[in-house]
């Protein structure tokens, strides 16, 4: 259940503010629940939704999903428990591909995360190279990009990880390229829209966030997904890619790294 698939620039003055005022200005943000519309090449397949509350002296992190498209019936929703400064502590993630079900929990111990995958009757412990700065990466999971955004924007973008949640678990490092502004509309007033490419050994993501560091949208172009959130909308739109070569039978393409159209719990990369 993980997400398929920030060249630095100097003058982006926002990325850069005192470290305090920052943070308090990204938790002002993310205190309200969001909800999304998923889509491929255009059309709606299903929704999502994020909400960020404090919780003692950390944040608490609820996202979800679903799909029903032909060939794809994807849902997931995410706890997650993070420190004042976005980083993971705990997170307990359940999901079903297809009929088929799967957890995933993930505990920071020591110098190690430990993950539990319980899919297809089997369950594996992992443990794995802990980094300070890392987020559980699920597919089509707008409460990992915001985490991802909110951690650039006090980490400049650099040394972040995900941990993906297929197979037994790994790690992966993420590049965040800085890409150039663009302009867009969240409830009818116009705003400038931030532009990042996130790139892992498993492809990119397109990720568009406000001045307020709040997920706008995102796009797996490769297999033609987005993520949209309610009210927003690109002037002018992200430039259209070409659709992805048809499926046989009208198979719709994929989330590559973990959705199995085969009916299979979430099978991660080897």
């Amino acid at each position: 259940m993980c997400v398929h698939k920030k060249r630095d620039k100097v003058g982006r003055v926002m990325l850069m503010v005192t470290a305090g005022l920052m943070a308090a200005g990204l938790l002002a943000a993310n205190l309200h629940a969001q909800s999304f519309i998923l889509s491929q090449n255009g059309k709606s397949v299903g929704s999502a939704t994020l909400a960020i509350k404090q919780s003692g002296s950390g944040l608490n992190s609820v996202s979800g999903a679903k799909i029903d498209m032909p060939g794809l019936k994807y849902n997931f929703s995410n706890n997650q428990t993070l420190d004042s400064g976005y980083r993971l502590q705990s997170a307990q993630l359940s999901g079903s591909v297809n009929g088929t079900s799967a957890t995933v929990n993930v505990a920071a111990q020591g110098q190690q995360f430990l993950m539990k995958i319980n899919a297809n009757g089997k369950v594996t412990n992992t443990p794995l190279a802990f980094h300070p700065n890392a987020i559980l990466l699920a597919d089509f999971d707008p409460g990992a990009l915001q985490t991802l955004l909110n951690l650039g924007a006090t980490r400049n973008n650099r040394d972040i990880w995900a941990l993906i949640p297929k197979q037994t678990g790994s790690v992966s490092a993420l590049r965040i390229a800085t890409d150039a502004d663009q302009q867009g509309a969240l409830n009818g007033a116009q705003i400038a829209v931030h532009h990042f490419t996130v790139s892992s050994d498993a492809g990119k993501t397109e990720v568009y966030s406000s001045p307020r560091n709040e997920l706008l949208q995102a796009e797996w172009s490769d297999e033609g997904f987005a993520l949209v959130r309610q009210g927003f909308k690109l002037t002018p739109p992200a430039r259209p890619t070409a659709a992805p070569p048809q499926k046989p039978a009208d198979q719709p393409a994929q989330p590559g790294q973990s959705i199995q159209p085969t009916g299979q719990a979430p099978q991660p990369q080897q």
